[in-house]
């Protein structure tokens, strides 16, 4: 991926963040997805007084890009508030994303801009892929 294309990523991630609608932990996250033909969708946490229903931003706009028809990506950045460590995926955002791929990129930001790298399949090692529903299965008795 060109540096240009990382750079635009994270500023997006970071603009999309201030669009989250989070009242009940005051924890902002944006995200920027980069599909193969160059588009860029962006989402934000939205969260629900009913915790469970909170959507994360990462699965925001992955389901505004599978909407559109989009299936194929090349990478994420997310951004959050947090000053000394970059953002990562919480455990569903792992699974959500190599649902599309253990190989694609996830950018992980801080406010200052910088940011680390790491595949979707590094995230979530071990994971339960589509390809895992073709694996040999026993016989029923």
């Amino acid at each position: 991926m060109e540096q240009e294309q990382i750079d635009d990523l994270v500023r997006r991630c970071q603009e999309a963040k201030t669009h989250a609608y989070n009242p009940y932990s005051n924890f902002r996250v944006g995200a920027a997805l980069l599909c193969q033909d160059g588009t860029v969708y962006t989402g934000c946490n939205v969260e629900n007084v009913s915790y469970g229903l909170t959507i994360c931003a990462e699965r925001t706009a992955l389901v505004k890009a599978v909407s559109e028809g989009h299936r194929e990506f090349k990478a994420i950045a997310i951004a959050s508030d947090l000053a000394n460590e970059t953002i990562s995926p919480c455990g569903a955002c792992r699974q959500f994303l190599v649902e599309f791929g253990v190989s694609w990129d996830v950018i992980m930001t801080k406010p200052d801009m910088t940011y680390k790298t790491m595949k979707t399949g590094e995230l979530l090692p071990l994971c339960f892929v589509p390809e895992s529903l073709q694996e040999e299965k026993v016989s029923k008795v």
